[in-house]
């Protein structure tokens, strides 16, 4: 592919993109993947580069651009030698006319802007760097210093005692560690929440937001594989990935159980006032992992932000009817947004006076609310409010 050609892919790219940020449709990564799918021709500098542009203009653009040549004109701004490819010659973009529309350069839609105001401009900004790759050590098969001296260009990650950082590009699924469940893919910061458990051996423990099961495995690890460890969730098929991984990774305490919105109770009746530890790692907006899927804030909606606070108290109150007297409930949500974090921490705190709050305990972050905030630009990690509530006695 040509450099112009490169340009008009990602052009046709963004405009997928967008349609589907719209419509709820597939991530940019998915599209991305598709489209060279059916275009084998490209070579893997071809695809590096237009993948390199596609999200270079999705990070630039915080409201959602009207189309992808919008998008990429805004970029041009930032980087003028990409004007000189708009010539109109052969799988090149249309030259520019002088009224087009250029996409604004912004962190996310203002409203949205308004939501994160407790970041000053630079935390803003870091939210839409680039994520590095970050592995948990899986302590029940191997060590972090046995890993390191396997791996190469593996280095410690600076807080999480079992975290691994990986030079860009590594191909996982290559490295036997992976296949042999000795290593997990992991963001520190998620490393960092399910630390903040304490979850220790012949507890009984309950994720009770548990999705694909990554926080599950961690906390098997803590607990040595020792105890009971309930992991719930709504989606069926997020769930069911967690059971190949367990195998994977050596755990055998952990209970999958798939709950029906809204009959959450009926399915848990068995575990009221019975955990030691209910971790709540709640559905939220995400703006914490921009990084990752920085057309995620293209997405939301104050709808759906509304929504989602009230699912997030819903689901603590139900993890507050399995802690047992004296037990903890730790909520965390990869989310800087206060409604979610600390602000919906206090909510609970209003609706059950007698809980009282307990330390987060965890080498990173800094003091939000009664909790702890992680973020990008402060911890190198993904964006994460996390706190702990201990039941009455």
């Amino acid at each position: 592919m040509t450099p112009a050609a490169r340009v008009q892919a990602a052009i046709d790219l963004l405009n997928e993109t967008i349609a589907a940020a719209g419509a709820g449709g597939a991530a940019a990564d998915t599209l991305i993947a598709r489209y060279f799918k059916t275009r084998r021709y490209a070579g893997s500098k071809d695809r590096r580069a237009v993948r390199d542009l596609v999200y270079a203009a999705i990070r630039r653009a915080g409201e959602r651009p009207v189309s992808g040549r919008a998008a990429m004109l805004g970029l041009a701004v930032d980087q003028p030698e990409i004007r000189d490819l708009f010539d109109g010659s052969d799988h090149a973009p249309a030259t520019i006319d002088p009224g087009e529309l250029v996409a604004r350069a912004g962190v996310a839609p203002a409203w949205l802007v308004a939501k994160l105001d407790t970041l000053d401009s630079a935390e803003q900004q870091a939210l839409l760097g680039r994520a590095p790759l970050d592995l948990r050590v899986n302590r029940l098969k191997t060590d972090r210093e046995t890993m390191l001296a396997e791996l190469p260009g593996a280095e410690p990650t600076p807080h999480a005692p079992d975290g691994l950082r990986m030079p860009e590009g590594t191909q996982l699924e290559a490295l036997t560690a992976y296949a042999e469940g000795r290593i997990e893919v992991q963001d520190e910061g998620s490393q960092l929440l399910a630390l903040a458990c304490e979850a220790r051996a012949g507890m009984m423990v309950i994720d009770l937001c548990a999705g694909a099961g990554g926080k599950t495995l961690a906390l098997a690890a803590a607990m040595k594989n020792d105890g009971r460890l309930i992991a719930c969730d709504t989606d069926r098929r997020r769930l069911g990935n967690l059971a190949p991984r367990a195998v994977r990774a050596g755990v055998t305490i952990v209970e999958p159980k798939l709950l029906d919105p809204d009959r959450e109770r009926e399915a848990l009746a068995d575990f009221v006032k019975q955990a030691d530890i209910v971790l709540v790692d709640a559905p939220c907006s995400g703006t914490g992992t921009w990084r990752r899927n920085p057309e995620a804030r293209w997405r939301l909606t104050r709808a759906r932000v509304e929504k989602l606070v009230m699912l997030q108290q819903h689901v603590l109150d139900i993890a507050a009817s399995m802690v047992k007297p004296g037990g903890a409930l730790v909520y965390a949500v990869c989310s800087l947004i206060d409604d979610e974090g600390a602000g919906g921490f206090d909510a609970f705190l209003t609706r059950h006076p007698k809980w009282t709050v307990d330390p987060v305990t965890i080498p990173a972050g800094v003091a939000h609310g009664k909790g702890r905030r992680l973020t990008p630009l402060h911890d190198g990690t993904d964006g994460f409010f996390v706190a702990r509530a201990r039941a009455p006695c």
